[in-house]
């Protein structure tokens, strides 16, 4: 016969039932526990383990309200000095590559308005006459025969200086040039001269 367990009452609230019957029909009498007393006791008695990692979760720190340290900020700044210093002579030196580029803009228009004044009088401007020809009608031998204004101003070059003219040139048949930076033949760098041969 299967075995069944009944209670021999209805337990009270709040309170393990008193007693119950056995196979035999005898009864079993347990001690009256509130049900409450079990999970009070299990919520105080909870496994070391996580005990400890509840009170470790608060004692850390969120990372947004942790302040640099030092070996951070040195590395920061280590990164800073390497950057400023690849960049800054690159930043520096763009004003001179900016005048260099200007300045063969220049040889490039005075060049036409020398080919544009030979085609009409059928010769360059001498070297008396120089460029002022192209902006104002020369007043000395060989005078032109068909003049008219070729260039609106003459203009310096990109550090101040008048540009040179040379006729016959050295390197072609006539040449203009820019001394460069430092305003002197020859040079090197931002300092070479920048000639209409280079066009």
């Amino acid at each position: 016969m299967p075995f069944q367990t009944s209670f021999s009452h209805p337990p009270r609230p709040g309170r393990v039932a008193d007693g119950v019957r056995d196979g035999a029909g005898r009864r079993t009498v347990t001690a009256g526990v509130p049900a409450s007393a079990g999970r009070h006791a299990r919520r105080h008695h909870a496994h070391p383990r996580h005990v400890h990692q509840h009170h470790a979760a608060a004692r850390r720190t969120p990372w947004h309200s942790r302040g640099f340290t030092l070996i951070e900020v040195m590395v920061v700044i280590v990164i800073l000095g390497v950057l400023a210093a690849l960049v800054v002579p690159r930043v520096m030196s763009r004003p001179d590559e900016a005048r260099v580029v200007a300045a063969r803009q220049d040889i490039a228009t005075i060049t036409q308005a020398l080919k544009l004044y030979r085609l009409d009088n059928r010769r360059y401007p001498t070297n008396e006459q120089g460029l002022r020809a192209l902006v104002e009608r020369p007043a000395s031998a060989p005078l032109p025969d068909n003049w008219k204004p070729y260039l609106e101003r003459l203009p310096t070059d990109p550090w101040g200086t008048a540009y040179q003219y040379l006729n016959p040139g050295i390197r072609g048949e006539v040449d203009v040039m820019s001394l460069g930076a430092d305003g002197r033949p020859g040079g090197t760098d931002f300092d070479a001269d920048i000639g209409s041969w280079d066009l």
